[in-house]
């Protein structure tokens, strides 16, 4: 349900992240289809009238969504005024990520999530803090920090189940099935089978929200 661990090595090692850096490969070529990207059968944005949605499908519980995290922070804030960026936590109907999809939405709920995301993505896949049950995730808060008594209210909430619920069934309509996955406009799924970065990724992605926009 994620990437593999030799793909993800490949991508981290050339993406700087890793002993070596490679350039850029797909700057300025051709995107070819069901290689690079793939056409969602039904699709689905949320993003206003006149924007472009781009969807980051991820988990908590997968070290290469945090890794592709930390690539696209600088790259997300030169991303153009039309561009909509939405977080999507799913589960794929596993206890613990649909745990740790619920921290992910109640902190964006709280206003927590620019200040902890990238956190939680090293506590669980750096220092292997097995953050997969609600104690768990209260006692890891509570050391950074934040009011747990009020937190737990958004974290059991109605709302968070249901967007939760919403989310997994977003993902089984797009056809996700490994994690991260970036998707454009409700239309497009990145696929990278030539990436060699996670800049390549990130590269195609830039070139769909051109197409998206055409």
């Amino acid at each position: 349900m994620s990437l593999t661990r030799r793909r993800f090595n490949q991508l981290l090692l050339a993406s700087g992240l890793g002993i070596a850096a490679a350039p850029n490969v797909l700057i300025g070529a051709e995107l070819v289809e069901n290689r690079d990207w793939r056409a969602i059968t039904r699709p689905h944005s949320e993003a206003p009238e006149g924007q472009i949605e781009l969807a980051k499908f991820f988990s908590y519980g997968c070290p290469f969504c945090g890794q592709l995290n930390r690539v696209m922070s600088p790259w997300l804030a030169d991303l153009p005024e039309d561009v909509t960026y939405r977080r999507i936590p799913i589960s794929f109907n596993r206890g613990a990520w649909a745990h740790l999809a619920r921290l992910a939405l109640a902190l964006e709920e709280t206003g927590l999530a620019a200040e902890l995301d990238q956190a939680v993505f090293d506590a669980v896949g750096i220092d292997r803090k097995p953050l997969f049950t609600e104690a768990a995730i209260m006692d890891w808060l509570a050391a950074q920090g934040v009011d747990t008594d009020p937190f737990r209210e958004v974290f059991n909430s109605a709302n968070v189940r249901a967007q939760l619920a919403r989310n997994d069934r977003l993902q089984a309509r797009f056809g996700v099935n490994s994690v991260p996955t970036l998707v454009v406009d409700g239309r497009f799924v990145v696929v990278g089978e030539q990436a060699r970065t996670f800049d390549d990724l990130l590269e195609i992605a830039s070139q769909l929200i051109d197409k998206a926009r055409a």
